[in-house]
């Protein structure tokens, strides 16, 4: 049950905002909230992230449920987590 809330799930290669209809759908749906979550943070998850926002809606990163690279040169989802807690609605 999820007590009246639209959930999609968005693989990025093939269903990014981008590249179709899905914010005109979710708008259609009267959804202007979204909570993100998914894996490769530091790249997918901000790019759908950036556009979200950009097309006007009000989006949550659910730090819980991300996942990003860590390597020697850096720590991917550390540095997701800086960038989101600057831009999106809530973290």
């Amino acid at each position: 049950m999820n007590d009246g809330k639209t959930i999609i799930c968005s693989p990025h290669k093939l269903y990014g905002p981008r590249i179709n209809d899905l914010s005109f759908q979710l708008r259609k749906q009267r959804v202007d909230q979204i909570v993100l979550t998914g894996m490769l943070a530091n790249m997918c998850m901000e790019s759908h992230l950036r556009e979200f926002l950009e097309q006007g809606f009000e989006v949550a990163v659910v730090r819980d449920a991300i996942a990003a690279p860590k390597i020697p040169d850096g720590d991917g989802y550390l540095s997701a987590l800086i960038n989101f807690r600057h831009i999106a609605n809530g973290l």
